[in-house]
């Protein structure tokens, strides 16, 4: 993982008395689900900032960098049709 992306993850915080634990952007009651719904239903960057000006361009980042090092890790295993 490269510096930057360490510095950013620093924004994403897991506290069990904010949101019942999901990863939140600075314990902010906005998850990192949240906005990766949002990206993933079209609304733009500068939507989101508009939208909730407490969020900073990095913030947004971080969640993206958030998500490719969870789907980083994720393990894969093929899957047999029963029969064979």
């Amino acid at each position: 993982m490269e510096r930057a992306d360490a510095a950013l993850l620093e924004r994403i915080k897991v506290d069990p008395a904010v949101l019942v634990g999901k990863p939140t952007i600075r314990g902010l009651r906005i998850s990192v689900e949240q906005i990766l719904r949002a990206l993933s239903a079209g609304v733009t960057k500068e939507e989101l900032l508009a939208d909730h000006p407490e969020l900073e361009e990095e913030d947004i980042r971080a969640v993206l960098v958030y998500a490719a090092e969870r789907v980083s890790g994720e393990l894969v295993y093929p899957i047999r049709p029963t029969g064979t």
